[in-house]
């Protein structure tokens, strides 16, 4: 603000002390007449009142505010800023009456600027307000605040972005930036601007609030800051509203896998209620669950006892029946083949039929009935072979404690020679599966060999009988019994007679691969993917001598296959490893077992890890009538133990005995 000129100040005084005159005048009597002739008599006894007094202002950029103020009755009105008197020069004065009242209206402007504002250094902000002066006195306006707008650019809290699941709630923080005037706050959704609604609510804190996330809540939300000055948007923050996966309901039990015995029966589930969405959780437990299942075996029908022959008739014919009902067919068995019906002449020919006699009499039908009688005669036949051979075969099992295969010498080529065991005879319980291959290779100069099949029960009580057995290996298997009286024999093949650990090594990248112990049924399978990228890890896995485990076991707990160990100990992959191993239940007694899966811990003892009839979420087995697979995710020493249950528990085993043929070979 300029300083006035000397005749502007004197002006000024004058003007001052005329005022100043006015109100001794007032205090005195009424005011001198030269005030103005046209003045309404009401205005010299009124006070000045104002009609529009200065409002708070912002300066946008460089661009100047003006401050405006009206009253009456005013003869003069002046703005003071800051304390200090504005110079009239500044001022933009207007004077006119108002008709409604006959008052004088006195309107007063003046233009504010950016530097005058930067200019001042006060305790406040930049004000100015009016003062209007009448006869009577004078009156001030309320005062008015004059400040720059500005909007800083960076937000003092940009929102975060979140992953939420559905219906639950989403907060977005937003602090918009530093402004004058405060900045407003809006919310845009993938820029289009966010409604308040029953769901959503927009606080007074700049917040958004959504109290049940819905799926099209998924987005980018930005905080939208905005003033007289500029609008400022914050950084996106992206909202995923994800849905974990939830079970369907269980299918129903499929049949049976097995026409007839042991087999399984399956279950299944899907993860589709609801199904995983936006990286939504997928469903934790198994999708397919196993039980056994026993299917009723199909009886074929067999003929009862001819009945006896009916008393002799009119046409001198005689009948009989018989009944296929022994047994009568059963689960989908078949029906007795042949007639239930026979009939034949009662008196040799010498009954007469018409005057002739019966043999003269050539009915229509007889080529029929000779072909009929000839397919019965054949068919009868092949029955009588049938059950002849059914029972020599029951008969040379009742009477053979052992099945025995001997294989000739031809066989052999002479010298030592390496060969395993020969394919069991289909039907004979006695002899193991032949899908177990032993890993004993042994070489021996030997005429004849013969392969034994043994059934062996759980408990060690039973004693084999020494005596059916050659006599050059009758003190070896002796001792084997001894042994397996002590819990040393307890696998079913591979059976080893080498004490050292038997151990495989192996390099494995991303693409995985095998590792296989070679005639031992033990495996491990190293899946794609479970070796990071660019990463190779070298295992090695190795099989433990039955003799070293079983110390550890307790109780009545029978070693049911080889301690197998793999590793190294740190190995960390992405996906568990498959690990097979050959077992020695017997599977059709598997209800009289209690078969776990062991590791070895530190101190060399067991501890469970699950049990082969409940379900496990570390770990899967599945088990088939000679091995044993596993998935299992950390590194150690397992084997498979079983507890049995009842004297019925059985277990397989196999043994090879080697002799010369310089004697008979005897046995029971």
């Amino acid at each position: 603000m300029g300083a006035p000129t000397k005749g502007h100040y004197f002006a000024a005084s004058g003007f001052v002390l005329l005022v100043h005159c006015a109100v001794v005048v007032f205090s005195r009597g009424p005011p001198a007449a030269d005030s103005g002739s046209d003045s309404a008599p009401s205005v010299q006894n009124t006070l000045p009142h104002f009609i529009q007094e200065p409002e708070d202002a912002y300066i946008v950029k460089s661009n100047p505010i003006k401050l405006r103020c009206r009253a009456a009755p005013a003869l003069q009105i002046f703005f003071k800023c800051n304390g200090e008197w504005v110079h009239q020069n500044e001022h933009f004065s207007h004077e006119y009456k108002d008709l409604s009242t006959g008052l004088k209206v006195r309107e007063v402007m003046i233009n504010v600027s950016r530097q005058q504002v930067e200019d001042f250094h006060g305790p406040e902000d930049y004000w100015c307000l009016c003062v209007a002066w009448s006869h009577l006195g004078t009156a001030k306006s309320r005062k008015a605040s004059v400040r720059i707008a500005y909007l800083r650019k960076n937000f003092e809290e940009d929102p975060q972005g979140k992953e939420v699941p559905i219906n639950g709630m989403i907060v977005l923080h937003c602090r918009p930036p530093e402004g004058v005037p405060v900045a407003e706050v809006e919310w845009l959704k993938n820029d289009e601007l966010v409604h308040p609604d029953e769901n959503t609510d927009l606080r007074a804190d700049h917040n958004l609030i959504i109290s049940e996330a819905r799926l099209s809540d998924s987005g980018n939300y930005t905080c939208l800051a905005s003033n007289i000055v500029a609008k400022r948007r914050s950084v996106a923050a992206a909202v995923i509203v994800f849905v974990n996966g939830g079970w369907s309901l269980w299918t129903e039990w499929s049949a049976c896998n097995v026409p007839c015995g042991r087999g399984i029966q399956k279950r299944s589930r899907t993860c589709t209620n609801p199904a995983p969405l936006n990286g939504g959780a997928f469903c934790e437990g198994m999708s397919v669950q196993k039980i056994t299942c026993n299917a009723l075996c199909p009886i074929d029908g067999g003929w009862d006892e001819w009945t006896e022959w009916t008393v002799c008739n009119s046409l001198c014919e005689r009948q009989r029946s018989r009944e296929c009902n022994n047994p009568a067919p059963r689960h989908r068995g078949r029906m007795c083949e042949g007639l239930n019906q026979a009939t034949e002449n009662c008196t040799e020919g010498l009954c007469t039929q018409n005057r002739k006699l019966l043999h003269d009499v050539k009915p229509q039908s007889m080529d029929g009935s000779n072909d009929v009688a000839l397919y019965s005669g054949l068919g009868a036949g092949i029955i009588a072979v049938a059950i002849l051979v059914v029972a020599v075969m029951l008969y040379r099992k009742n009477h053979s404690e052992y099945g025995v295969d001997v294989i000739d010498s031809s066989a052999l080529s002479g010298g030592f020679q390496s060969f395993n065991f020969k394919t069991t005879r289909q039907g004979n319980p006695l002899l193991l599966n032949s899908s177990i291959q032993p890993d004993l290779t042994v070489k021996v100069q030997s005429s004849f060999m013969v392969s034994l099949g043994v059934a062996e029960r759980a408990e060690y009580h039973n004693k084999p009988p020494s005596e059916t057995f050659p006599r050059d290996l009758s003190r070896d298997y002796s001792g084997t019994a001894d042994r397996r009286k002590k819990g040393l024999m307890t696998l079913n093949g591979p059976v080893s007679v080498c004490k050292e650990q038997q151990r495989i090594t192996g390099v494995f990248g991303h693409n995985g691969g095998r590792l296989v112990v070679p005639n031992t049924g033990v495996s491990l399978l190293v899946p794609p993917g479970a070796v990071p990228e660019d990463n190779t890890w070298e295992m090695y896995m190795a099989i433990t001598p039955p003799e070293a485990s079983l110390q550890t076991l307790e109780g009545c707990e029978v070693l049911l296959g080889p301690e197998v160990t793999y590793g190294p100990p740190g190995l960390d992959l992405l996906s568990p490893v498959a690990l097979t191993m050959a077992h020695c239940a017997e599977m059709d007694s598997a209800e009289h077992w209690n078969i776990q899966l062991k590791r070895r811990t530190q101190d060399s003892k067991w501890e469970e890890v699950m049990s082969v009839d409940e379900e496990c979420t570390s770990c899967y087995c599945l088990m088939d009538s000679t091995s044993c697979h596993l998935l299992l995710d950390a590194p150690g020493s397992y084997a498979l133990v079983g507890e049995p249950l009842s004297q019925a528990a059985v277990k397989r085993l196999k043994l090879a005995v080697f002799g010369a043929l310089e004697g008979p070979l005897t046995y029971g």
